[in-house]
């Protein structure tokens, strides 16, 4: 059975580092690029941070059904596509999803037994003095990050699990925590559980 990980965050707080970490220590997560019609910054690499397609493509995608929870922000289109989840399930894997609030709860909407998981940053200043350290955004953009920052995280009561991610390497042993707990749900456990359950049963009279 495959667990979907939905994990949110005010950009900067640093999900994109935890998530990579988390994926580099854990084969048995896929890990779900979203598609988006906006232009790829930094480091950026088509197809590993997200899928690169026109708001044109976007639209007729989503008249066709293809996408599992789709957002608007800042003016760009994002969205995961169905068939993600239908290859983690066919490989056996958990998926993980790096999605916003609004898509989160679109996808709790429908698969409301998903594992979400919200990452604070542990004050306003550090969250601006990170996004400054990317030297990415003007100080518009930068402006407009920490006042969307303030309305997000006034969502994570709507959350499973909420992390604040102080360090790094902390942070993502309580990623692992999460993943191996929700892992051994009874859910989970079920092929192990029937069979001992079938342990206990009256076993048939011998016959002489």
């Amino acid at each position: 059975m495959t667990t979907v990980f939905i994990i949110s965050a005010p950009s900067g707080s640093g999900k994109s580092t935890l998530v990579g970490k988390l994926l580099a220590c854990d084969p048995g997560l896929r890990f779900s690029v979203s598609y988006t019609t906006r232009l790829p910054r930094g480091h950026e690499k088509p197809g590993e941070s997200y899928i690169y397609i026109t708001r044109q493509e976007f639209e007729s995608r989503l008249a066709n059904n293809e996408f599992l929870e789709h957002a608007e922000v800042f003016g760009n289109y994002y969205g995961t596509n169905r068939e993600i989840l239908r290859q983690a399930q066919s490989e056996g894997k958990d998926l993980i999803l790096d999605i916003d609030v609004q898509g989160a709860r679109q996808l709790k909407e429908r698969i409301p037994e998903a594992v979400s998981i919200f990452i604070l940053p542990p004050s306003r200043d550090i969250l601006e003095q990170r996004l400054r350290s990317r030297s990415e955004d003007a100080e518009e953009t930068i402006q407009r990050r920490l006042r969307d920052a303030a309305g997000e995280i006034r969502n994570y009561q709507q959350y499973d699990y909420v992390l604040v991610n102080h360090r790094v390497d902390d942070s993502t042993l309580t990623l692992q925590s999460i993943v191996r707990a929700e892992r051994v749900r009874r859910i989970r456990m079920e092929e192990h559980i029937e069979p001992i359950l079938r342990s206990f049963e009256p076993k048939p009279a011998a016959l002489f």
